[in-house]
């Protein structure tokens, strides 16, 4: 059903930026009526004017747009707590690229604004949508392997970390910001209303001295599962995208196209095993299981959500503007997120175990 149509405009028209602009421009016209962007690099605001799209001369004149009901901020991390405050202080409800920003007390005057101007703050975590996440979402939900003891996510690449501000420690750069979040957010919203007892991270320092360009995370949660998260950017052959262990059987998703499968134990009493050669001796323990005694699965099929025309994100953030939905990526969340954050840097930088919501 179509309703009033929302004015909107970016700031910071980079990758995402430029990204956040096509889709409303493209994809949600019966909702937004796009009116323009501001980028503090010229040739930024040249390239938009190529392509049709104004471009303010200054943050303070686009703020000041009556059209505007919302702001996208895609910039370098470190200016989303300044630009979203400004933003809202205007009267424009906000929607920040991830991370939100760099540290909880950011946050927080953050989650004042928009409390103090009545106006909607929320983050664009929008990989709650990959189908991959999606499909692991599915088997978890639907106790398919049993009892799930042990998750592992992992993102890898071989290009290092990107040569613009993402390898600058004060911009807010690194692997923990850049695809950590996403990943991190993921096992949050899996894990659901289980605490997190224990974080331990080492982060990579391997292309970069300024700033991680990769890390490790293990966590603890409450509910018995040890999840291990993992980025990497020095992978030239990558391990699977995720792996899931029960006591029932196991899953693979092996990359974001959902090749993998699932095999799970048909017959428990078949315990019968025959010795195999491993190197120069011979195991009965790593023998394999017989055909007969296991069976395989193809990967639960999941629709795909998150990068239809109106994506899942937006259709939320619309229907809250509307006043028909609540926001779904909501402060409480975020600032458990940015919070795990700081406890992962802490782990990192000292060497240590910390126990988180004991």
């Amino acid at each position: 059903m179509v309703g009033k149509k929302f004015g909107a405009a970016v700031i910071g028209y980079g990758g995402m930026g430029s990204w956040h602009t096509r889709k409303m421009r493209e994809q949600m016209t019966d909702d937004v009526e796009f009116i323009g962007i501001y980028d503090i690099n010229p040739e930024r605001a040249k390239v938009a004017e190529e392509n049709g799209i104004h471009a303010f001369s200054s943050r303070e004149e686009l703020l000041n747009d009556e059209r505007i009901d919302f702001v996208v901020v895609a910039t370098p991390n470190n200016f989303h707590r300044e630009i979203a405050v400004d933003a809202m202080a205007h009267g424009k409800n906000v929607i920040s690229e991830k991370p939100v920003t760099t540290c909880v007390s950011e946050l927080k005057k953050m989650i004042e604004a928009s409390e103090k101007y009545g106006k909607i703050f929320t983050v664009h975590q929008n990989r709650r949508w990959d189908p991959d996440y999606l499909t692991v979402k599915k088997i978890y939900d639907g106790n398919m392997l049993g009892r799930i003891f042990r998750i592992e996510s992992r993102v890898h690449g071989s290009r290092g970390v990107p040569g613009d501000w993402r390898n600058h420690k004060e911009f807010g750069g690194g692997m923990v910001f850049d695809w950590g979040i996403h990943i991190i957010d993921q096992a949050l919203m899996l894990m659901g209303d289980a605490k997190i007892e224990s974080v331990y991270a080492i982060t990579d320092l391997i292309t970069t001295d300024d700033c991680d360009d990769g890390f490790k995370l293990e966590l603890k949660f409450s509910n018995g599962i040890e999840y291990h998260l993992e980025v990497g950017t020095s992978n030239f052959i990558e391990l699977p995208r995720w792996y899931v262990l029960g006591e029932n059987g196991s899953a693979i998703v092996r990359d974001w196209d959902l090749n993998g499968e699932i095999v799970m134990v048909s017959d428990w009493e078949n315990k019968d095993a025959v010795p195999v050669q491993a190197g120069v001796g011979l195991t009965k323990t790593m023998a394999p299981r017989t055909d007969d005694s296991i069976e395989k699965f193809p990967l639960p099929y999941v629709e795909n959500l998150g990068f239809n025309d109106r994506s899942e994100f937006y259709k939320n953030f619309i229907a809250t503007l509307r006043g028909e939905a609540t926001q779904t990526v909501t402060h409480a969340q975020q600032l458990r997120l940015i919070k795990l954050i700081e406890a992962i840097f802490e782990s990192a930088n000292e060497n240590k175990v910390v126990y988180f919501e004991k």
